[in-house]
């Protein structure tokens, strides 16, 4: 979430413990996380410790525990069936987000889901597409969402095409990280740029 160096964040939001054992490890880590910073918090269920899965009605416990525990990032399948469990519990649960690079957003929103929280490159673009269908433009919302699916599908074969468009953006300077190293050869960059050029119209920064 966005901060200033004199604005405290909006909101936190934590993967569960990549080290813990069962569901009161779970359980621990976010009664922690929400006590010391006592700010709106999301959890995102997937990136925790393997074979360890935070059940919806373990979800609805804290929320009813924990004050500022109010929102979901879903992505655990069935991920659907799941938000719309989550959404009967409105006293509790404020907001259920998805995640996986917004690729089911169309539909959830159609289903009245809060939003989607993907990755950075196209953060404006994913702004316009919600933003016109939630204004009944639904129509143009669908041409702008099938420019940026041919561009998430493109990450999804070429390895480093996310970094590739932030460097291009101007968000990054390079692509260097301390995850893995990549390196585009002339046909990857080709592809790259030619899926790019469909969705630059839309480009807001």
């Amino acid at each position: 979430m966005w901060s200033t160096p004199n604005r405290l964040p909006d909101a936190i939001i934590a993967i569960p413990p990549t080290e813990a054992k069962t569901l009161d490890d779970f359980r621990e880590y976010y009664r922690a996380i929400a006590k010391a910073a006592k700010r709106p918090l999301f959890m995102q269920t997937t990136g925790g410790a393997r074979g360890i899965e935070p059940t919806v009605e373990f979800m609805l416990e804290l929320a009813r525990e924990l004050p500022n525990f109010r929102y979901v990032k879903e992505e655990c399948e069935p991920v659907i069936e799941r938000m719309k469990q989550l959404a009967k519990h409105r006293d509790v649960i404020h907001g259920v987000f998805s995640g996986a690079a917004g690729k089911g957003m169309m539909y959830e929103m159609g289903l009245g889901f809060d939003g989607t929280m993907p990755g950075a490159p196209y953060s404006d673009v994913y702004a316009q597409i919600w933003s016109l269908y939630q204004s009944g433009q639904k129509e143009k919302a669908r041409e702008v969402f099938s420019r940026l699916l041919l561009m998430l599908n493109t990450e999804q074969q070429i390895p480093g095409t996310r970094r590739y468009v932030m460097k291009k953006r101007g968000v990054f300077k390079t692509m260097v990280s301390r995850r893995d190293k990549s390196t585009l050869g002339p046909e990857a960059i080709r592809e790259i740029d030619f899926q790019l050029e469909g969705l630059r119209p839309y480009f807001k920064a």
